[in-house]
């Protein structure tokens, strides 16, 4: 079994995986101010809660898109399984073939999404990731990354609409009970919710125009469980999709 760390600007997703199958999957919250000791502490207590040994692990890999905490990370997983992590970045094989402009400018979290969704579903594909920012990348019928786009994800909209909204307050991530609000807090779940839901159709009809085939859609990501069931297309909701993904790159590396 290897541990598979996903590092987002929100959450920090932990899985113990073996074979494609994950043994458990639990998340953190991000924070750039822990040292690598406290980091080690979670880790510990998140293997041990899932009755798992620390002995079961043969090794680790990070993909990360925060670079500061990539060491403290690193350090952290060596102190609890007694091996030293792969971090997925430059040096490391993915098997992707990445056809943009730039292909050094690719989150390593949209490298590993790439990669499992390529392993697991027929193609072409796009790819829904739902973190701090939603994102939506292509892979052709030859698994070529051919690009995508990038969005404000949910909360951080919701965030800066109340910020900035001074009569309109903070609330709970739900779907509506209806589509047309009768209150503040219902018009605002409608248009975050039902909102992005028709976003992602709008944007998932238009990028189709541009692609040769019929795409397999995929989402993952902590917030697509509340998005994705409203909307039109057909969507795969994959929350282990990251870590499959980093469990391929790990035996590319092993």
């Amino acid at each position: 079994m290897i541990l598979a760390i996903d590092v987002g600007n929100t959450n920090i997703v932990f899985g113990g995986i073996a074979d494609g199958r994950t043994a458990f999957i639990s998340r953190i919250g991000t924070d750039k101010n822990k040292t690598a000791d406290e980091y080690a502490v979670q880790i510990k207590i998140l293997i041990e809660l899932n009755h798992l040994s620390l002995d079961d692990f043969e090794g680790g890999i990070i993909s990360s898109v925060v670079p500061q905490l990539n060491e403290i990370l690193k350090l952290a997983v060596k102190k609890v399984i007694s091996h030293i992590p792969l971090i997925v970045g430059p040096g490391i094989k993915t098997g992707l073939n990445i056809k943009i402009d730039n292909p050094a400018q690719l989150g390593s979290d949209l490298v590993v999404g790439a990669v499992a969704a390529i392993a697991l579903y027929p193609k072409p594909l796009m790819v829904i990731d739902m973190g701090t920012a939603t994102t939506i990348c292509v892979v052709d019928k030859d698994s070529c990354y051919r690009g995508g786009v990038i969005i404000p994800g949910v909360k951080v909209s919701m965030e800066s609409l109340t910020k900035n909204a001074a009569q309109l307050q903070g609330i709970a991530l739900e779907p509506p009970r209806k589509s047309i609000g009768t209150n503040t807090i219902d018009c605002m779940r409608s248009g975050i919710v039902l909102g992005n839901a028709a976003m992602i159709d709008g944007l998932l009809d238009i990028m189709s125009l541009e692609i040769d085939g019929t795409p397999t859609i995929i989402a993952t990501g902590g917030i697509s469980p509340v998005i994705i069931p409203h909307c039109r297309h057909d969507i795969i909701l994959n929350d282990e999709l990251l870590l499959y993904g980093l469990e391929i790159i790990y035996n590319k590396n092993k």
